[in-house]
């Protein structure tokens, strides 16, 4: 907890005008009066407020957040123990929905109402941190929405989160499906965060099948702006590739996608992600035995990889999924705000 002064207090309103928020309220311990002023300013003061959450047996809290306006978010938290430390891990939104569409994405099938503000950010890591009485120590912009189709407020949710929570930038990472333009001007922001790219399939037709927006932004113009990425910033991009059984788990399909990566100028990873099922979706969880097959023939081909562990599978762990159950239209008495 810090004391800020009035005059401080002024600057900040001038500076970050929305960001300002009753969670930075309390952290900074702003008295009421100033609190007042701020909202005199049409300056936002308002917390969102936890409307419903579940534990998973491996310690994973997935929280649903109400809004200002009714709609509700997911945040998570994700525990972990490595050799010589505990890490807590916050999963964040950028928006209410997504409008992607991905096809084996709960988020999708939720709909899409609007972006999040900087603050509404910001507050999923606060009330992680307030649930689990601990520090967060790594966020991934990985919840619901397309993190850049939100890029302002991201970035100035980022810029909060390191410098006034103290979360190192390396320690966040920025997830895209791909939205066109958007990597580099990313890239015009000079983080030292990682970049993740939700790739998903090796080649353009079956991408075109698993994320519909494949068709607008195709994969040759993603990889190339993922080059230009790596040129510009010097920072490995991670490829995300939910594995899908009967669809993209095949050896045929990692030979495509290794040799897809050796093609471009960049230093790149490759995180395998079993899928966590979906209600009424027609796809199924890979086995054990063909996500391992597929992370050999990359290895194979020295494409540096690795295999996400399924965290919360009790917890409604597929992203939006919780959301879905609770929430697809505004709450009852409140009204949508756009």
């Amino acid at each position: 907890m810090c004391m800020m002064s009035a005059e401080r207090l002024q600057k900040a309103g001038a500076s970050l005008s929305s960001i300002i928020t009753p969670m930075y309220c309390v952290a900074l311990q702003v008295p009421k009066k100033w609190r007042a002023e701020l909202r005199e300013r049409h300056i936002s003061t308002g917390r969102s407020k936890l409307h419903h959450s579940v534990t998973a047996a491996d310690g994973t809290r997935k929280f649903l957040l109400q809004l200002h306006d009714g709609l509700i978010v997911e945040a998570v938290g994700i525990p972990a123990d490595d050799a010589d430390k505990s890490r807590l891990t916050a999963c964040v939104s950028s928006q209410v929905g997504c409008p992607m569409r991905c096809t084996f994405c709960a988020t999708g099938k939720g709909g899409f109402a609007r972006n999040l503000k900087a603050h509404e950010i910001f507050d999923q890591v606060m009330t992680v941190q307030e649930e689990f009485g601990s520090r967060v120590s790594n966020i991934v912009f990985m919840g619901m929405g397309e993190p850049l189709l939100n890029l302002p407020s991201v970035m100035r949710a980022h810029t909060m989160l390191n410098e006034n929570l103290g979360v190192g930038q390396r320690h966040i990472t920025i997830s895209t499906v791909g939205v066109p333009n958007a990597i580099m001007k990313l890239a015009s922001h000079n983080l030292q965060s990682t970049l993740a790219i939700s790739i998903h399939a090796p080649n353009q037709q079956l991408r075109e099948q698993l994320v519909p927006s494949a068709k607008v932004y195709p994969l040759e113009a993603l990889m190339l702006d993922c080059q230009e990425y790596f040129r510009v910033t010097g920072r490995r991009v991670t490829f995300e590739y939910t594995i899908l059984a009967g669809v993209n788990d095949t050896p045929i399909l990692a030979e495509q996608l290794a040799n897809l990566l050796r093609r471009f100028d960049l230093r790149s990873h490759v995180n395998l992600i079993p899928w966590n099922p979906v209600d009424e979706s027609g796809y199924k969880r890979p086995d054990k035995a063909h996500v391992r097959a597929f992370a050999a023939v990359l290895e194979k081909h020295r494409v540096p990889t690795s295999i996400r562990v399924s965290r919360g599978m009790e917890a409604a762990a597929a992203c939006g999924q919780l959301r879905n159950q609770h929430q697809k239209s505004p709450l009852q008495g409140f009204a949508v705000l756009t």
